[in-house]
Formats: C-alpha cells, structure tokens, sequence
C-alpha cells in the first residue's frame, strides 16, 4: 500500500484493512488543543521516570481533525516494546519496531508505516513531548499518560473482508475524477477494502503502477499526460477484496475507459537492470505465510521499506519509483514474499525521480549509508547489474484528458 508535504515521501500502507498503496501524509498544521492542553505540566521537584503504561496523543491534519493515537509500552526484558493503534483509522494493533528509552527521552520506530517519533518525558512523568517524523514531515506530537478515568477506547477493526471471487473481472463502477487543487502535493495509490483512492496521480504514473512499467517503456504520451495530476476516488461493482492482479485489472480498465487510451505492445531492446541474488544469499525476510498477496512498499528518502513482496513487484517498484531503466527479476525466487528496511545514500536522479528537488543531506551523525546498489548487496543479497535487453514497450495510439466529474 504510497503516505507529501515538502517533499513527497511515499509510503504503501499495508496494515490496516487489506490495502494497497502509495501515500502522502498531509501536511501538519498544529498540535491539537485538547492534545496540547493535557501536556501542560506545572514545574515540581523531579520524580522517578516511568515509561510503562500507556500513553495517548493528536495531530491536527491540514483538514482540521486530529489524527489519534495510543500507545502501550511495556518492559521486555532488559528493553521495551510497544504497540500502536490510530484509533480514528480503526487500525488494528500495530508492532512498534523499536522502542529506544535513555536519560528520559522516549524513541519510537515504526518501520511498517514509515514513522519515527522522538520526545521528552515532563519532569513529573506524566507527558512527553517530541516530534513525529514521517520522511521530511514533522509534527508536533505530545503523549499525556491515560488513566482509567481519561483513556481513549481503542475501536475494534472492521473485520476481514471477504475476497473477490477469483475468476471475476471486476471494473469500477463509479469513478471521480477531478485534477488536484492548485498547491495541493499529497500523492496516494490507495486500495481501501476495494475502494481506489487516488491523490496527485498523473496518467503516466497510473499506467507505470498498474502495468508494472518504467517511464522509459512508455512511449506517445502527451506532455499533460505526465504532468497533469489529478485525484480519483473509485468504487467496484463486483463485492469482495480483489487480488492485485484483479485491482491493477480495474486501473487499467479505468485509464482507457476514462482517459480513451489505446495502445500497442512492442519489444525493443533498450538498457535495463536485472536483479539477482547476491553472493551469500538472500538477506531478506520471508513474509508469514498467512500475509496474502497485496505487498506493502515504504520510500521514506534513503529508505525502502519492503513488506510481502515477491521479488517481481519489488522490481515494479524499482523501476516505477526510484531507477530510470526498466528492472527485470531474475532472482529465481518465484512467488515467495520478501520484507525488510534498505538504508541507503539517495542520489539527485533518484531524488527527483521521487518528486524531491534533490537528495537530502547525509545523517549529520555521519553515518552515511551506501549508495543504492552496494547497499542492495549489503543489506538485502541482491545485486543490480545493467546492460541491453529486450523488453515490452507500451506504445500509446491515442489518449484524451479526463472529463472531470
């Protein structure tokens, strides 16, 4: 499932209810009143810090509503642990990664929705007030302790949707589609319980999402059709959670039907990446095997977080996100789902291919992570090679703007 507001950090959120997607996080306005009320703290004499419990707090989004959440922090071991929930999404429990705790300030990471948080504990214990991280966007978020009298109800998630039947071939039955404000930068590629939402999307991104394609594969399109952003909002006629297979069925249904695209297939031999496994061996995770087939991609910048993802949807996300060549698997590692965060040292072309001016600064720690392909080897056992292959290219014959609706 992509999660931008300076610039666009793209998340595929994954966890919350069979979704697919790359997000963009509104930008921040303020803290919550309410939110920003309870941490007010009077000075007293310091008193013993005590992180176990559970901890509750607000961001106030760009529309005016608070994005809630609650926090359950225990001890485990020698260390901690945690778990989340945003209780105004009805999320289910989310595993925090990491939970780092030192001379009273509280560190969180929470590698599957591209989040870090970062705070200071109130002198009486009873607030800790930091900042959330999501890429480039920061917010002020501060946690208040919850007390049985003052503690929020944690929703109950909807439960799992049913799936599509396999041999159906869905198509949306209602589709919005209106060009995105002007100054607005979110970006979404959303499925949500079979619902599309689509933020920011040009066609051209639409057509490198849903036919697993680089830019460069794509050849006619129109200058509008790769700078003309537009927001979609998309219900299916047919009931069920599809498969991604059936929901890339219904985008590319949806960019003729709507868009009047028609085009051909050629092959043509052109510079590309295969990728293969590195000497040593995979390094990745498998995913559970109950994990479905909908893979969860986070690109914070000079991150890529992998969830249950087959070795050719990451390659989809590697040409259509961060390389300019088409990327072909040949890893050999078929149908088995992969997870695991990638630190890396993002180059300008990369940066701008991600929407970004130009490359973030290197961590003022110093520790400055690999480029792209050595750290593919070093942290994932897979390496990127280039050279001329034949590959499918799309061909546009012809293609309309839009009519909004």
């Amino acid at each position: 499932m992509r999660v931008l507001s300076s610039s666009p950090l793209r998340s595929l959120l994954f966890a919350f209810a069979s979704l697919f997607a790359f997000v963009t996080l509104p930008a921040v306005a303020a803290q919550a009143p309410a939110v920003a009320a309870q941490a007010a703290v009077a000075a007293q004499a310091p008193v013993a810090l005590n992180l176990a419990g559970t901890w509750q707090g607000g961001v106030r989004q760009a529309d005016g509503r608070d994005n809630r959440w609650v926090v359950k922090i225990e001890k485990a071991g020698t260390d901690w642990k945690g778990t989340l929930w945003f209780i105004d999404q009805k999320s289910p429990a989310i595993p925090i990664d990491k939970v780092g705790w030192s001379g009273g300030t509280l560190s969180l990471d929470i590698e599957r929705v591209g989040i870090t948080y970062e705070g200071k504990m109130s002198p009486d214990g009873d607030s800790i007030g930091g900042t959330r991280t999501s890429g480039d966007n920061k917010a002020p978020l501060v946690f208040v302790r919850a007390t049985a009298e003052t503690a929020w109800e944690i929703p109950a998630p909807p439960p799992p949707q049913a799936k599509m039947d396999p041999n159906a071939d869905p198509s949306f039955e209602v589709a919005t589609i209106k060009p995105q404000a002007p100054g607005e930068r979110n970006f979404a590629f959303l499925l949500n319980r079979g619902n599309f939402i689509g933020r920011g999307l040009t066609l051209e991104k639409l057509m490198t999402i849903s036919l697993s394609l680089n830019a460069a594969q794509i050849v006619g399109l129109p200058d509008w059709a790769r700078e003309d952003k537009y927001d979609i909002d998309a219900k299916p006629e047919t009931p069920g959670a599809p498969s991604l297979k059936q929901f890339m069925s219904e985008v590319a249904k949806l960019t003729a039907e709507r868009y009047g695209l028609k085009y051909h297939v050629e092959s043509r031999v052109m510079t590309a990446f295969s990728l293969s496994v590195a000497k040593g061996g995979i390094k990745m995770k498998p995913a559970p095997a109950d994990a479905g087939d909908i893979p969860g991609f986070g690109l914070p910048p000079g991150q890529l977080r992998i969830n249950n993802a087959t070795m050719k949807e990451f390659c989809g996300l590697l040409q259509s996100d961060i390389l300019d060549h088409p990327v072909v698997d040949q890893t050999g590692l078929g149908a088995v789902r992969y997870g695991g965060t990638l630190k890396y040292q993002m180059d300008d072309n990369q940066a701008i291919k991600m929407g970004l001016q130009k490359a973030p600064p290197p961590p003022e720690s110093g520790d400055v992570p690999p480029p792209l392909l050595p750290a593919l080897v070093e942290q994932f056992g897979l390496k990127l090679e280039s050279g001329k292959v034949p590959v499918n290219v799309i061909v546009v014959d012809s293609v309309s703007r839009p009519t909004p609706n």
